[in-house]
């Protein structure tokens, strides 16, 4: 797309909200108030609110390379995703957290892959938080399994590897445990639009849906 088409599809965006102008304006007079914090990967083709069917203010979204979280330490420089977590638990108030990962994920498929371009030194470093995963994969299938099944076993492991980081940050981990805050991992299928959630019980992913026709 070139800026001409951008501006066609803002265009486009204000027919909407100029249909949907009572609810948008008042986000800005009363605030937002998420009901979930959804921690997502950068890739273009993962649309949170596409996904689920959500309205403006409903997602907290915060979107990196990856969906990795990194563990609390706060005596490091810079914590974008941190602070992204700290603000929708601690001030927004949010009750879910979603941690969702991808098929065809290319953070994941960069963990078997060396990196040695010097421009990519800061995403060299990000990806170490991916590495537990890769390892846990390797470990269950075989360093000689097919590719493919490697890979999506990566990204599941890695979504639960997360969902284990962010119970390091004090106050989730306090609202968690008092029950005020639910967390869930996800795994989504880019190819068929399905979701799977972790079952924490069973420590397997199931379908979403199934959890739709419970209700």
């Amino acid at each position: 797309m070139n800026m001409k088409e951008y501006a066609e599809g803002n265009k486009l965006f204000r027919q909407y909200f100029k249909k949907n102008q009572e609810s948008l304006l008042d986000l800005v007079k009363n605030g937002q108030s998420p009901k979930a914090l959804f921690i997502g990967c950068s890739d273009s083709r993962v649309i949170p609110d596409l996904m689920v069917q959500t309205n403006p203010g409903d997602l907290f979204v915060l979107r990196n390379v990856g969906n990795l979280v990194p563990p609390y330490k706060p005596d490091e420089d810079y914590h974008a995703t941190a602070s992204g977590i700290e603000y929708a638990v601690s001030v927004l108030n949010v009750n879910e957290i979603i941690i969702c990962g991808h098929t065809h994920c290319g953070a994941c498929k960069s963990l078997y892959e060396p990196i040695n371009d010097p421009s990519l030194i800061h995403t060299k470093k990000w990806l170490e938080l991916g590495e537990s995963a890769k390892t846990s994969a390797i470990l269950s299938l075989g360093a000689d399994a097919p590719k493919e099944e490697l890979l999506r076993l990566t990204e599941k492991l890695s979504v639960v590897k997360q969902l284990e980081n962010i119970l390091t940050y004090p106050n989730v981990q306090k609202r968690f445990e008092d029950g005020s805050l639910h967390i869930h991992g996800w795994h989504y299928d880019i190819e068929t639009g399905k979701i799977d959630y972790y079952n924490a019980d069973t420590y397997e992913f199931l379908p979403l849906k199934d959890l739709a026709q419970e209700s």
